[in-house]
């Protein structure tokens, strides 16, 4: 990976936006993508709509990814300057406690910690219980005159990490989920470029507020009206102890992407990922939805008189937490596998179930679908390029 594409991805998943707070990373989406894209847009929800115009006339396709990420709200300041919170999107109680945060405010980011009594002055009994997150308090460290005069009711709350490598072409960071979408959107975006571009429109669209209900997603797919969809997110990875795969499903960091099957899923648009993927040489994985996804695709699927959707995923282990882990080499599979299945839209591509089907003719070439050593470099956690071991590979994406 090139050292500017991972630091692009450092800064994506560093920069806050918590649900309905997403302008700081919108952006720096709309900065990225401003250099390859003929045309970018930002919808009256926020969302953000890059658009490579085709080079014919074939089928318009929207790839769609949320920016938004999960924290907590302020929604009280005691007068000792503790600050009472409110989970924005799904968050787990059982993580907070002792937790550092970063808190949003008009004058800028304040560092606080989430308060818990130590385990000495807990009773026994307390200690087997989570505290819900309306009894946790932060604290700033200041004086509560002081933390009055800086805080605001409805002020934003990220987690305090941020983006490091892990083993083996490993990473870990807050709001993988799914501000790595962005970065695989964005990325699809200049391959396609470099690529001559497909028959139809590309639109790669960042999306909000997906954590309370696929909202951004629903604007955009009316707005943008594309002729097909794929919505981008993470899934969970099951490769660690505890997870029952008869139930959740067999899916490993590092296997490869994840397409999504069910009744959520256009049938056609699933056998032409399935198609690319193989075209390509790309280890996939899929993943059965028996109903409604907790995915953008949900809200694609049935925007106007329906659009035809796909779902890719990413496998994630410990969604929702400030450890979100992926696999490094699972992200540039995934924009290879988008990037041909843009490529091989023909003109005359149809989607109808029953009536449509996948053409085996070989579209035009992804100059850079080749890309071994792609993971030789490695931005440390302060933004620095870390030291490597000697090697006489010469850096490639």
């Amino acid at each position: 990976m090139k050292r500017k594409n991972e630091r692009f991805l450092k800064r994506l998943l560093e920069t806050p936006s918590p649900t309905g707070f997403e302008v700081p990373v919108a952006e720096v989406v709309r900065e990225r993508a401003s250099r390859t894209a003929d045309e970018v847009v930002t919808d009256v929800m926020g969302s953000v709509h890059a658009v490579l115009r085709g080079k014919g006339n074939g089928p318009s396709l929207m790839l769609a990814a949320h920016m938004d990420e999960i924290g907590l709200m302020v929604t009280y300041i005691s007068d000792d300057g503790y600050l009472s919170v409110a989970a924005v999107g799904g968050v787990d109680a059982a993580i907070l406690p002792g937790m550092r945060v970063d808190v949003h405010t008009e004058g800028g980011t304040l560092r606080g910690v989430v308060g818990r009594k130590p385990i000495h002055l807990i009773k026994a009994d307390e200690r087997k219980n989570v505290t819900p997150i309306d009894q946790l308090v932060i604290d700033l460290g200041l004086p509560g005159k002081k933390v009055k005069k800086l805080v605001h009711v409805g002020d934003v709350i990220t987690f305090g990490v941020g983006y490091e490598r892990l083993g083996d072409n490993m990473a870990v960071s807050r709001a993988f989920d799914d501000k790595v979408g962005v970065w695989i959107a964005l990325r699809v975006l200049e391959r396609l470029a470099k690529a001559g571009r497909a028959n139809g429109d590309f639109i790669a669209a960042a999306t909000v507020q997906e954590e309370i209900g696929t909202r951004g997603a629903m604007t955009s797919a009316y707005g943008v009206n594309p002729d097909v969809a794929i919505a981008f997110d993470v899934t969970h990875a099951t490769d660690y102890p505890g997870i029952d795969k008869t139930k959740h499903g067999a899916f490993e960091c590092g296997g490869g992407p994840v397409i999504a099957r069910g009744p959520n899923i256009n049938p056609l648009v699933f056998e032409r990922l399935v198609a690319a993927a193989k075209k390509e040489g790309i280890p996939y994985q899929i993943e059965a939805e028996p109903s409604v996804t907790g995915t953008d695709a949900r809200a694609i699927q049935v925007a106007r008189g329906g659009i035809p959707c796909g779902l890719v995923s990413v496998p994630l282990r410990y969604m929702h937490t400030p450890t979100e882990v992926v696999s490094l080499k699972d992200l540039e599979a995934t924009v290879r596998l988008l990037v041909r299945f843009a490529l091989d839209l023909e003109e005359d591509a149809c989607f109808v179930p029953g009536i449509g089907a996948v053409s085996t003719a070989d579209g035009p070439s992804d100059p850079e679908s080749e890309e071994p050593g792609m993971f030789d470099e490695t931005i440390a956690a302060d933004g620095q390029e870390a030291p490597q071991p000697a090697s006489d590979d010469k850096d490639k994406e």
